[in-house]
């Protein structure tokens, strides 16, 4: 206990004073000194964040699988997005922690609050969020100009795919989370607004959790016209093969069970610029396979 309350009393001088303020993704106002210079990640969408807003070099510490860009994979860990090692955490003296609002648990947030470290909820849930995540980062880092260029880039390429894609015929998805137990994400996921950006709809959008289990049979029965298989690579079902043996599916009679990458579907930061664009062509050869 003494060592930890030495740790908090080397990180906390470094607060005095507020000149840079920036109101974070649940609408907390984050003041600190001075631009960060010593940041930690608890989230990996959150180190994508950060490095792409041009703070790469003030990344101190992460979480487990931070992994992208290539520098990320450097960082000291500090655990995982659910189970953090607060020693490891202050031993960086960080003036910015960085959390993700619906993966961290609220009880550790809580209690990095109490300590008086600056803390940024992150937690974009549209495509256009991610610009503006950009931006806030980029003034609390002093990384304005490059953070900018970033917002800049990934704007223009989401206006692309939405103007490429708007008024497309619709079509139904269902995107895989993991299948043991079978998870989906709703309407509140990111994931999801690159499924309305591409002119698909979740069938289990409107479900309240938002990453919500949900049983086979329902699946079958809402009948999707694409099943989407996102996240890491999962060898008890690569490729959702769960689904061929239901040949009456639409879906699977016609071939559209598509893999993606889910860091780039489920980690809300810039690379779903790229995961929309290929979610997009998936939906697009969906509706290329319908019966003329």
């Amino acid at each position: 206990m003494q060592r930890l309350i030495g740790l908090v009393l080397a990180v906390l001088p470094a607060f005095a004073g507020a000149s840079v303020t920036v109101v974070d993704d649940v609408g907390r106002t984050v003041t600190l000194a001075q631009p960060a210079r010593r940041v930690v990640s608890l989230a990996p969408h959150v180190t994508e964040l950060l490095f792409a807003a041009g703070g790469g070099a003030r990344v101190v510490g992460a979480v487990n699988y931070s992994d992208y860009p290539e520098a990320a994979k450097k960082l000291p860990q500090v655990g995982s997005y659910n189970k953090l090692d607060f020693e490891r955490v202050l031993a960086l003296k960080p003036d910015l922690i960085v959390v993700w609002h619906s993966g961290n648990p609220t009880r550790q947030v809580e209690q990095l609050e109490r300590l008086g470290i600056p803390v940024y909820h992150s937690e974009p849930g549209r495509l256009a969020q991610i610009g503006d995540s950009l931006l806030r980062l980029g003034r609390l880092l002093g990384t304005e100009p490059a953070a900018g260029a970033a917002a800049r880039d990934y704007s223009d390429r989401i206006a692309a795919l939405k103007a490429r894609y708007a008024g497309r015929p619709p079509v139904t998805v269902f995107y895989q989370v993991w299948p043991r137990p079978l998870y989906t994400l709703n309407d509140d996921h990111i994931a999801s607004d690159m499924v309305r950006l591409c002119g698909g709809r979740n069938l289990f959008g409107a479900l309240k959790t938002i990453a919500p289990e949900v049983g086979v049979e329902a699946v079958i029965e809402a009948d999707p016209e694409v099943i989407l298989v996102g996240g890491r690579d999962n060898p008890d079902d690569p490729g959702g093969k769960m689904w061929q043996a239901f040949k009456g599916m639409t879906a699977v009679r016609r071939d559209n069970i598509f893999t993606i990458d889910g860091d780039l579907t489920n980690r809300a930061g810039p690379r779903t610029a790229e995961g929309a664009a290929q979610l997009c062509a998936m939906l697009e050869q969906a509706r290329g396979r319908r019966p003329r």
